[in-house]
């Protein structure tokens, strides 16, 4: 793929007073670096503290991804919150992987996963309007999750953690 044809599009999926879900799509590398965090950091200085990202669609991740990743958890956490990271595809799960990112950051199956971490007062709705999401393929496999998840499970978690010893 030729360097003027990666694109990045950020879509807020909720907006609740201190917690949003993005989904993320495309690519996230150099050439969308700055329009990333210039996204996602809009988000947070709204006053979102726990930032949900849904990475269904993100395709390719590359070093400054990652480093976009990490400043947006070092932004959330000097607010007293969190970034979460959910439906993580096997390339992008595999940076974080080799990198041992996934040490740093929270990463969950689904959006439903994610948002159970979040502090119940805070916690939107999920799935959006309390109905499966609009375009189906990326958001329709959590409507039944949400049900099942507890509060605060960490199973849901360490799914996505390397195997320990």
């Amino acid at each position: 793929m030729s360097q003027g044809k990666r694109r990045l599009t950020i879509t807020t999926v909720v907006d609740a007073e201190e917690c949003a879900v993005l989904r993320v799509a495309g690519e996230l590398d150099v050439h969308a670096e700055r329009q990333f965090l210039d996204e996602s950091g809009a988000v947070i200085a709204a006053g979102h503290r726990f930032l949900v990202l849904d990475l269904t669609a993100l395709r390719f991740c590359d070093s400054r991804g990652l480093n976009c990743l990490l400043a947006l958890e070092w932004l959330c956490r000097r607010m007293n919150g969190r970034l979460l990271l959910a439906s993580l595809g096997v390339r992008v799960l595999h940076v974080l992987l080799v990198t041992r990112a996934v040490d740093a950051l929270a990463c969950f199956p689904t959006v439903g996963h994610a948002l159970a971490a979040v502090p119940a007062e805070v916690r939107p709705a999920w799935p959006p309007g309390g109905a499966a999401s609009a375009d189906g393929a990326a958001g329709g496999g959590d409507a039944g999750d949400a049900d099942d998840v507890k509060t605060g499970d960490e199973d849901a978690h360490r799914s996505y953690d390397r195997e320990q010893p």
